[in-house]
């Protein structure tokens, strides 16, 4: 089972410690709750929480942190433009949605499944696995726009949400960089970048017929042994580049291979792939 694991590596990412404030913690056994540390405070925050003298101490607002018996929100936003239709032996798109199964593979009963579109935020009533299975069957006809998908997802998710996003970040605004920051902020965000299906080497060589998804226009080009090369080296160069802006804006990075989009997840979380 994969969501078990994810599960845990989500909360333990829930509870992980933030950067502290000022002071020493104070003790507080008023709710039953384990006590973790005193943090600066951050608007959305219960101001029940304040420690006040942690915050005599500091000169700045403080607030308790404690591990809370909570359920999860887990929201996807999953890329499905033409360019994802690319694939060796299948389509990146597959593997995107196999890791998106994944990802809501670990919800259970009292949690909460958001589908995230760039026209729509799709919040099913239903909670744990009949809302996770809402969420993975929705479909939108809308053309898929990055941007607009993550100021959907500003709006619309609860601080604290874990939130997967699968693309192949293919013309990522520049900016949209302090979005992604702020979501990174607010939320425990995922990133799977598709990878190139030829990353390792184009298979074609001499003159070859080339289609683009997007678009649909064909052409033919030219392959030699330093067109190829150069085609490595920019996918290579493009995909690190492009992990560097995510991790950069606070997200866990990982890629998403053709071959499977539940390993690709795991990997991402440093937890190993399921037994054949």
């Amino acid at each position: 089972m994969t969501g078990e694991p994810l599960r845990a590596a989500l909360l333990a990412g829930k509870r992980r410690p933030r950067a502290r404030g000022g002071g020493s913690p104070t003790k507080y056994r008023g709710d039953g709750y384990e006590f973790v540390e005193v943090r600066e405070y951050v608007a959305g925050d219960d101001p029940r929480r304040i420690d006040w003298a942690a915050t005599a101490r500091s000169g700045g607002l403080q607030t308790r942190v404690v591990l809370e018996d909570v359920a999860l929100t887990l929201a996807a936003i999953v890329d499905d433009s033409g360019s994802m239709r690319a694939g060796r032996l299948r389509e990146l798109a597959v593997a995107a949605d196999e890791a998106m199964a994944a990802w809501f593979d670990a919800a259970r009963s009292d949690d909460r499944c958001i589908r995230v579109f760039p026209d729509a935020v799709i919040a099913p009533s239903l909670r744990g696995p009949l809302g996770a299975r809402a969420c993975s069957q929705t479909r939108s006809a809308a053309p898929f726009d990055l941007g607009r998908a993550c100021a959907a997802a500003r709006a619309a998710l609860p601080r604290g949400t874990a939130l997967l996003l699968v693309t192949d970040g293919y013309d990522l605004p520049d900016d949209l960089d302090r979005r992604l920051a702020d979501l990174g902020h607010r939320c425990d965000c995922t990133v799977l970048l598709a990878r190139d299906p030829w990353y390792d080497g184009l298979p074609l060589r001499g003159f070859a017929r080339m289609a683009d998804l997007e678009t649909g226009e064909r052409r033919t080009v030219y392959l030699d042994a330093a067109a190829r090369r150069r085609y490595v080296d920019a996918t290579r160069e493009r995909e690190r580049r492009t992990m560097m802006r995510f991790e950069a804006a606070g997200w866990r990075v990982g890629s998403l291979r053709e071959s499977g989009g539940r390993t690709s997840l795991l990997h991402a979380f440093g937890l190993p792939a399921p037994a054949a």
